[in-house]
């Protein structure tokens, strides 16, 4: 009868993992940043819903991803000597297998790390790519650690260091290889790593966005990449051009490095500097060849973050900027319904869980509000006691973050 019960209950959580929904790339599904789940806790610390943390060797900036039962995450050694991708348990934390690359010491901005990357997972494999210093490549691996295939994407040249974060598509690997005076989209098959497709793209400085995908009824997924050139939608399967918009800039040309996101039958793109200047821009997507001149449906030039990536929620765009300041506007129009400063520094980019915005700051506090067109309103304001860089994952009802010494899970403990 024990053997029995024990049996059942070791069939419903295999059920619920395959049911669970995973969080496969930087900021979740497609890159939305919104987890559909019900049940993750809005009030949670080192000493309440906390399921576990496990301390990270050496650093990195490279946010989780999570498929069923394992969590990835990619890091350096402290000396630099090499890059690994740590693979850990969701239910206890405990570290399943890690696979190292050698590597050395390079300058990086003093935000970025020697491993700023976050890996892609589609359920037969996991890959990254590693920056040893100099060059980069890509590595895959099944989801237990087997070595499957490894493609060099050649030297890699920026004064902020590197922060390349693949994404996975119908077998299909994707990276954006955007860097000082060289640029490129390149599409591998996930399978074996050949090459299926490149396009390269004009250069500028190295920008660190992460691309989507449009999905759309009876044609090819289109690819849509954004840059410094602008922003380009690609046939997904064969690499062709169906679309391009040139980015014009007020003054010197301006970097992208939070990512697009679509909505409302419209791609949404930021771009900033260090110096300050910002440029958002929302674009009606369906046009064909170059689209400059009838594609942008608003723009902006203030207020908009540089680092983190944008929400869309329903008819409105919500965000926080590099300065901790929130904002909501009405996606269709540009708008601005309401702002907010909330505090401290922003690098992090918000994620939407049940209504609810997750803002991770830069010295360690999680604040959360409603996705409210009407107003802020502050839910809770959590402190991690670290700080915070890398963007939080969410899945099967449950918080990752990413401290800089730290990965926490965080959940309801079951009953």
């Amino acid at each position: 009868m024990r053997r029995g019960f024990a049996v059942l209950v070791l069939a419903a959580v295999a059920v619920s993992l395959a049911l669970a929904a995973p969080w496969p790339r930087f900021r979740g599904p497609n890159g939305s940043g919104i987890c559909e789940d019900k049940d993750i806790p809005i009030r949670f610390g080192p000493n309440e819903n906390l399921l576990w943390k496990t301390a990270l060797p050496g650093s990195g900036n490279g946010s989780p991803v999570v498929w069923e039962d394992r969590v990835f995450v990619q890091t350096a050694a402290a000396d630099g000597s090499d890059r690994r991708l740590i693979c850990l348990s969701t239910q206890t934390g405990k570290v399943l297998w890690e696979q190292r690359a050698k590597g050395g010491p390079a300058h990086t901005h003093r935000k970025n790390t020697l491993a700023s990357g976050t890996p892609a997972v589609d359920g037969k494999r996991v890959c990254v790519v590693f920056w040893d210093g100099t060059g980069l490549t890509v590595h895959a691996y099944d989801l237990d650690g087997r070595d499957l295939w490894k493609h060099p994407l050649g030297t890699f040249v920026s004064q902020h260091g590197a922060g390349h974060s693949p994404i996975l598509h119908d077998d299909r690997v994707i990276v954006v290889n955007d860097q000082d005076g060289a640029a490129s989209v390149i599409v591998l098959d996930a399978r074996n790593g050949e090459v299926l497709w490149q396009a390269d793209r004009p250069a500028f400085r190295a920008c660190y966005s992460t691309p989507v995908v449009l999905e759309k009824p009876g044609e090819d997924p289109e690819l849509i990449v954004a840059s410094t050139a602008g922003l380009t939608g690609y046939n997904l399967k064969t690499g062709s051009e169906n679309w391009r918009w040139t980015w014009t800039f007020a003054r010197s040309p301006l970097r992208t490095v939070g990512s697009p996101v679509l909505g409302q039958g419209m791609v949404f793109a930021t771009s900033g500097d260090g110096g300050g200047d910002r440029h958002a821009v929302a674009l009606r997507l369906g046009g064909k060849g170059d689209v400059t001149s009838s594609a942008l449906a608003w723009e902006s030039r203030k207020l908009f973050a540089y680092v983190p990536t944008v929400l869309v929620v329903g008819e409105h765009l919500y965000f926080v900027n590099d300065n901790g300041i929130a904002a909501c506007f009405v996606a269709a129009t540009g708008e601005n319904r309401w702002t907010q400063r909330i505090g401290g520094n922003v690098s992090a980019s918000p994620i939407l869980v049940q209504g609810h915005i997750y803002a991770a700051t830069e010295e360690g506090d999680v604040v959360i509000f409603a996705a409210d067109p009407n107003g802020y309103r502050e839910i809770a304001r959590n402190a991690l006691g670290e700080g915070i860089i890398a963007t939080p994952a969410a899945a099967d009802n449950r918080l990752y973050i990413r401290g800089q010494r730290h990965l926490y899970c965080f959940g309801k403990p079951s009953p």
